[in-house]
């Protein structure tokens, strides 16, 4: 039944259904070519719904789209070009640090991507960057916000994989860091060869201190989620919540920006978010069902073990797999498939689940800017009116970085202490 399924379903997503959809289709069709109830599937489909901890999703996405609808991005930019933006490629550094500090608010490549993109590069291409390049800055960059806590990538993983969340936020702080550092030492080096301008903040420092001062507020929510979560003030959902009211005062109250139009527009925008990702949890509960029914993971797991004589070499295939899935399925859906599996093979060579977390998000997350699905790399070469093929190609020096980094989480286990 399972092989059936899985047929059914990249047969669906090669007729371009959605991924959602797709897994339901192949579920669906499983069960009625093999005789069984439908019944069945509406029951799997509605037990995921009932998890308390899910909750954080939805209200870490609201959190970030308020804060993101005000003066905050502003505020933000100008820190950005404050700290890196005297530096060759300055705007490109721009980007990338922003991913950083935008990633402690959204936990969403895709807003980011879109949020800094439609900010910052046609700014880049009217300072004379190359718009393939200021495409491929912000298609790789704005990845980096799925290692930065609160991570929407990083709570799917700690639910379906029984994993502490706490200890996932605090451990994907390093890999976060290492990429941003490894992709503005790239920024830096293309920046030098091709002559790319400075971009630093008029003023300075006096100009912007009193801005600074007001924007800190809003950087200062990363360290509530992890100061919050690591002493065990509050749990995941609880703290979530906290961030919705956290974010409701520094907009209301110092910046001012909060509207009743601010405040229905970012609700909409969460519940469409929220929309899309639930129905990939609910469709993917349904196939993670008939894969535990017929014992997949164990069988996999089994043939793994006999197959690869050593662990590294267990996990370098797991980094392949995940790699090649990861350019065909987008991330939330990608982690709710593989996540049940190879958790199973990572116990089996004594790979502690937090790392596999990380390797799991690192891989996937380089699918967002790989053809021939890769979201943020549509929405970054978009902006910048310029074909996905230049874009791949100014998109190779990050791409090493990504390997790069993605290489040392897989083998060095401190890198992901927490």
């Amino acid at each position: 039944m399972s092989a059936t399924m899985i047929w059914i379903f990249v047969l669906l997503l090669l007729g371009a259904v959605p991924v959602g959809f797709a897994i339901l289709g192949g579920v669906a069709g499983a069960l009625w070519l093999d005789g069984k109830s439908m019944a069945v599937l509406a029951q799997r489909l509605y037990s995921p719904t009932q998890s308390f901890p899910m909750l954080a999703i939805p209200f870490f996405i609201l959190a970030g789209n308020l804060m993101m609808s005000g003066r905050f991005g502003t505020y933000l930019v100008n820190i950005a070009r404050l700290l890196v933006g005297r530096f060759k490629g300055g705007m490109g550094q721009v980007s990338v640090l922003g991913s950083v500090m935008f990633g402690g608010v959204s936990g969403s490549a895709v807003a980011d991507a879109t949020a800094l993109g439609n900010a910052l590069i046609p700014v880049q291409k009217d300072s004379g960057y190359p718009p393939a390049f200021a495409a491929a800055v912000n298609a790789s960059s704005s990845t980096v916000s799925v290692l930065i806590p609160p991570s929407i990538p990083l709570i799917l993983y700690g639910l379906i994989a029984n994993v502490s969340i706490v200890n996932l936020f605090v451990a994907g702080i390093l890999p976060g860091v290492l990429l941003a550092v490894g992709m503005m030492g790239a920024v830096a080096l293309v920046g030098k060869r091709r002559n790319l301008p400075r971009a630093p903040l008029e003023g300075g420092f006096a100009a912007f201190k009193g801005q600074l001062f007001i924007a800190l507020p809003a950087m200062f929510m990363p360290v509530f989620v992890i100061g919050t979560l690591r002493f065990g003030i509050a749990t995941p959902t609880e703290v979530s919540v906290m961030a919705v009211a956290y974010a409701m005062a520094v907009s209301g109250i110092l910046y001012r920006d909060l509207s009743w139009r601010v405040l229905w527009e970012a609700s909409v925008a969460t519940v469409m978010m929220t929309g899309a990702v639930m129905i990939i949890i609910m469709a993917s509960s349904t196939m993670q069902w008939v894969l535990t029914l017929e014992r997949v993971p164990q069988h996999l797991a089994e043939w793994v073990s006999l197959t690869f004589s050593e662990p590294w070499m267990v996990i370098m295939a797991l980094n392949v797999v995940m790699l090649l899935i990861g350019t065909v399925l987008d991330l939330p859906a990608a982690v709710l498939l593989l996540g049940p599996i190879f958790v199973g093979i990572g116990q089996a060579i004594g790979l502690d689940p937090v790392q596999l977390g990380l390797m799991m998000v690192v891989n996937l997350s380089i699918g967002l800017y790989t053809p021939p699905v890769g979201t943020t790399l549509f929405i970054s070469s978009a902006i910048a009116r310029v074909g996905i093929g230049a874009t791949v190609k100014a998109l190779l020096p990050f791409y090493m970085v990504s390997l790069l980094v993605l290489l040392l989480i897989s083998y060095v286990p401190a890198l992901t202490w927490y």
